[in-house]
């Protein structure tokens, strides 16, 4: 395809050189021949000046000699010029007149004579020529004409299309059909999601079977909504429906429907739906769907808002009085809530699908996909990187494994081993290390004594995610970190739960003031998550006994203008007062608990801050050594 567009370039530019060659010719040759007139033709014919001349009913041209100017020797002539000799009667020496040919043209009159004038001047080459006057005619007053238009288009127009700014097709759509033949993505090469891919199995069935389905009433769904968390794989659940579906597959962008010109993203969906029409049955595929379908009077722009009337004709297009039979709306997107609510009701979008975060096992199997891409080491063990990220999607994985690549390929290794996906999974949390940050020795024992509460307390008290590894290595923006890797997904988490991960939280702030009697900033991140937390249990778990099983989270939907400018927090300045106390209370005990931990375990606090000093790493092996050799 890009072979033939750059040729028809060539071409274009070929065949425009061409013509400007050919206009500049004609023109070099009119403007050469000099205009004489008709007599002076008759005049020099006589002196037997002409030696060559073609006719035309308009025109006559030829050559003819004329003497050249301040060019007369003795006895020689002149280079390559054409001569004569005549005697000098005053001294007798022969005088060479040297001669050049020059072109002419002149106007005709009526003379029947020409010919045998010409005959009796000696002129041996004469000539006729039919007349072609009016195509040099053309070409002088139309080819500049044309050539600039041709120039125009290609230069202007042509490069503004190729732009996307397409100026005589504001309304067409942009999507674009996916070639099947390419497409070798199918829900095989789609893991973490089994009942995901359950729901959309039943869309490709009906669109292979329609029959099986209809004999039993069973309609075609008109709009399968997927929605998630980014980078969990919608859009790639979409490329897997068109690649098993068999059908035309059309797929565009939230944002490629709305613009600057009021009407084009209304007139964009119309035009892509009767392209659908014409391939039904058809699958659409629109990425970002919150970019267009946004809840309605938002409150800017009214009822004329250009978003609006593209939503409106999207949801007449999904269910309207026209309807649209055999094409199937995939829509995607991270935000349901913002959708509009006519958008979402059954009709329009009939399945709402989730696409949720992957569990240990659908970890392990996106895992062992994208492995594939890179060279393991052998009895590399996968399951220890699944249950070493919780919480990550598929995107974040494909990110580890393709960071551990490059990890190894920098370490000119032939194969990727389990410490460089460790390594990744360490960069991708905390970031890179920082090696040439220059810590002084007193800021490095702090560092230690602070990543060493974490730790201990982690170790202390029950039911917190066992330690994986704690450095005092700079990564990121983090002196220092301690990585915890709980050994299986949790779903619900208990009071007493949060209560030690916010002990293990406040850990390094109080080991801190513990050995050092004085506190420092390294704790701000920590303090951060233990307020958040803390809220959490008040205002949204009901984890409080003084304010009860109650909600009082505040409403975090879309604020509309002239309805919403001003919003109360839902209770009373005296329940205000009783959460913040509340908050207040729990991070005290908190802290409380976790100095009171590190206290009583002391030895063991400073066995492991002293061999963080010296070693910078400790693993979780190590770490139990340290606190059995504190206890003996």
């Amino acid at each position: 395809m890009t072979l033939k567009k750059n040729f028809r370039q060539l071409l274009f530019w070929f065949l425009a050189f061409t013509l400007f060659i050919a206009v500049y010719q004609n023109m070099k040759g009119i403007e050469g021949d000099r205009q004489i007139p008709y007599s002076e033709f008759k005049q020099k014919l006589r002196d037997k000046q002409i030696t060559k001349v073609s006719v035309r009913p308009d025109l006559i041209k030829g050559e003819m000699e004329e003497p050249v100017a301040n060019a007369v020797s003795t006895g020689t002539s002149v280079a390559n010029v054409s001569t004569t000799s005549a005697p000098n009667v005053s001294t007798g020496t022969v005088v060479a007149a040297a001669m050049k040919k020059v072109n002419f043209k002149t106007r005709p009159l009526t003379d029947p004579k020409l010919i045998e004038d010409m005959e009796a001047a000696g002129v041996t080459d004469f000539s006729a020529e039919a007349d072609s006057s009016w195509i040099a005619s053309l070409i002088l007053n139309i080819g500049w004409i044309l050539l600039f238009i041709f120039l125009w288009w290609f230069l202007f127009m042509r490069q503004a299309q190729m732009g996307g700014k397409q100026a005589m097709s504001f309304g067409k759509s942009k999507a674009r059909q996916q070639n099947l033949k390419k497409q070798k993505i199918s829900l095989k090469d789609v893991a973490g999601c089994d009942e995901t891919k359950e729901e959309l199995r039943d869309i490709i069935d009906y669109l292979k079977n329609p029959k099986k389905y209809q004999l039993l009433g069973g309609e075609l769904p008109k709009g399968v909504l997927l929605y998630g968390p980014p980078g969990t794989g919608k859009t790639l659940l979409a490329r897997a429906v068109a690649g098993e579906a068999g059908v035309p597959f059309f797929t565009a962008s939230g944002s490629e429907f709305v613009e600057m010109f009021v009407g084009v993203g209304a007139s964009r969906v119309r035009d892509l739906f009767e392209r659908a029409k014409k391939s039904a049955p058809a699958i659409v595929f629109v990425d970002e769907l919150d970019a267009v379908g946004r809840s309605r009077f938002a409150g800017i722009g009214g009822g004329h808002d250009e978003r609006e009337q593209t939503l409106n004709q999207m949801l007449v297009e999904l269910d309207g009085f026209e309807a649209n039979e055999g094409i199937i709306l995939i829509g995607a997107t991270n935000r349901p809530d913002v959708l509009d609510n006519a958008l979402l009701r059954p009709g329009r979008f009939d399945r709402r699908i989730n696409v949720p975060v992957p569990d240990i096992k659908g970890r392990l199997e996106i895992l062992n996909i994208h492995s594939k891409k890179v060279k393991l080491t052998a009895g590399t063990d996968l399951s220890v990187i699944a249950r070493h990220t919780p919480g990550f999607v598929g995107a974040d994985l494909a990110n580890i494994v393709n960071e551990a690549a490059i990890l190894a390929a920098k370490k000119e290794q032939k194969s990727v081993d389990l410490k460089d996906l460790e390594e990744a999974i360490e960069k991708m949390i905390a970031g890179p290390q920082r090696k040439s940050r220059i810590i002084s020795e007193a800021e490095k024992k702090v560092v230690a004594y602070h990543e060493s509460g974490h730790t201990l307390v982690a170790k202390i008290l029950p039911g917190c995610d066992p330690v994986h590894k704690v450095t005092i290595i700079p990564r990121g923006p983090a002196l220092g970190y301690t990585m915890q890797m709980p050994l299986e997904d949790k779903y619900l988490t208990s009071r007493t739960e949060i209560m030690n991960r916010l002990c293990v939280l406040l850990g390094g702030r109080a080991a801190e003031e513990l050995v050092f009697n004085e506190i420092t900033t390294g704790a701000h991140d920590d303090l951060a998550k233990v307020t958040n937390y803390a809220q959490k249990m008040v205002l949204e778990f009901g984890m409080s006994d003084k304010i009860g099983p109650i909600t009082l989270k505040k409403d975090e939907s879309e604020v509309f203008l002239g309805r919403d400018i001003v919003r109360q927090p839902g209770y009373s300045n005296e329940t205000a007062r009783s959460v913040d106390e509340e908050i207040k209370r729990i991070v005290n005990e908190c802290y409380i608990k976790a100095k009171a931990a590190l206290t009583d375990n002391r030895k063991a606090l400073d066995a492991i801050a002293a061999r963080l000093v010296e070693n910078e790493v400790i693993d979780a092996a190590e770490i139990d050594s340290l606190m059995a050799a504190a206890k003996a």
